[in-house]
C-alpha cells in the first residue's frame, strides 16, 4: 500500500516507518516545510495552512502522529496553547486537505492519548468511558473531533489512544533507567495512582493490525494488559535493573515544582483496557513490564 505518516522522526513514527517498509509498502513522511516533494517526502506548511492538494492524491492509508512533546515544557498559557494548535488544528487543516482530494484515504489513523480520561481512580476504563476533565482531557477530545471530519468522505478514523510507551530508544523509560540503575529511582506521591503503560513493539505491531483490521473504528486504546500503579511499576523497574527502591517525591513537592504538569502527568490515575485490540484478536507480544524492558 501506499502509506503517508506525520511524525515520522519522532519515536513511534520512526519505529513504524521502519516496520512498514520492511512490510513492503511505500512509504512517504509528512514533514514541515516548503520544500519540493520527493519520492519519500511530502512538505506542507500547517502554521501558514500551505499545502498542494494534488500531492495528498493516491494514499491508501495515513498515520498522522505528529504533535508538540506535552512535557517539552513547563506548562504556561504559550506552552499549552502550542500543544492544542499542534493537535487539534493541524489535524483538522490534514483533514481537510484529504478530503478534498479525488480518493480520500481509506483509512485514517490518528495518535490520541489515554489522558482523554482525566483522573479516574478506582475506575476500569474501556472505549466505551466517557472523556474526563483537565487540560489532557480537553486537549484529546478536540484532538479526536478533528480526525473525524475525515468520515465524510467515507474514510475509516481510528483514535489511536496511546498510555505511556516504553522504549530504550526514548521517551519515559530511557529517561528513568538511568535514575533506577543508580538507585535513585523514586515512587511518584501516593504510589496508588495507575499507570497505563504499553511497549514500543507492540504499538507498532498494534498499528499495522488497526491498519489491516477493517472493522476497528473510532477509538482504540493502546496499552498493555495489565496496568500497574506507580509503586508497582517502580518497585519492578527497580527490580529489573537489580536495584533497591528506597525514595518517595512526595506529591506536594511535584505540584510545587511542576504545578498542573505534576498534577495531569505523574499524579492522574489512569487504569485503560485495550478491549478493542483484544476483542479483535490482537496478541501482545510484550504484555509485562519486565518482558517490555527487555535486557536493560
Amino acid at each position: 500500500m501506499k502509506i503517508l505518516v506525520s511524525g515520522s522522526s519522532g519515536l513511534v513514527g520512526k519505529a513504524l516507518v521502519s516496520f512498514l517498509k520492511g512490510a513492503g509498502h511505500q512509504v512517504i513522511s509528512l514533514v514541515r516545510g516548503e520544500a519540493p516533494s520527493t519520492s519519500n517526502t511530502l512538505y506542507w506548511d500547517p502554521t501558514n495552512g500551505k499545502a498542494e492538494i494534488e500531492a495528498f492524491e493516491g494514499f491508501d492509508v495515513v498515520f498522522h502522529l505528529a504533535g508538540k512533546n506535552i512535557a517539552s515544557s513547563f506548562w504556561t498559557k504559550k506552552h499549552k496553547n502550542e500543544v492544542l494548535i499542534s493537535r487539534a488544528r493541524d489535524t483538522w487543516l490534514l483533514c481537510q486537505i484529504l478530503s478534498r482530494t479525488k480518493k480520500p484515504p481509506k483509512t485514517f489513523i490518528s495518535a490520541s492519548a489515554v489522558g482523554i480520561y482525566g483522573n479516574r481512580p478506582g475506575e476500569v476504563l474501556t472505549e466505551k468511558s466517557p472523556p474526563g476533565e483537565g487540560f489532557l482531557a480537553s486537549v484529546c477530545k478536540k484532538w479526536e473531533e478533528a480526525g473525524a471530519s475525515l468520515e465524510t468522505r467515507g474514510t475509516r478514523v481510528v483514535s489511536a489512544r496511546f498510555g505511556i510507551i516504553l522504549s530504550k530508544k526514548g521517551g519515559m523509560l530511557a529517561q528513568l533507567l538511568p535514575l533506577f540503575r543508580l538507585g535513585v529511582g523514586a515512587i511518584i506521591g501516593s504510589g496508588k495512582q495507575m499507570v497505563s503503560w504499553i511497549a514500543l513493539d507492540d504499538v507498532v505491531e498494534g498499528l499495522n493490525h488497526v491498519m489491516q483490521t477493517e472493522s476497528l473504528k473510532g477509538p482504540v486504546n493502546f496499552t498493555a494488559p495489565q496496568p500497574l500503579t506507580n509503586a508497582e511499576f517502580s518497585k519492578m523497574l527497580a527490580e529489573v535493573v537489580h536495584r533497591p527502591l528506597f525514595f518517595r517525591i512526595p506529591a506536594t513537592v511535584l505540584k510545587w515544582v511542576l504545578g498542573e504538569m505534576a498534577e495531569e502527568m505523574l499524579l492522574t490515575s489512569v487504569d485503560a483496557r485495550p478491549q478493542k485490540l483484544l476483542d479483535s484478536g490482537f496478541v501482545f507480544r510484550l504484555p509485562t513490564l519486565p518482558e517490555a524492558c527487555g535486557s536493560v
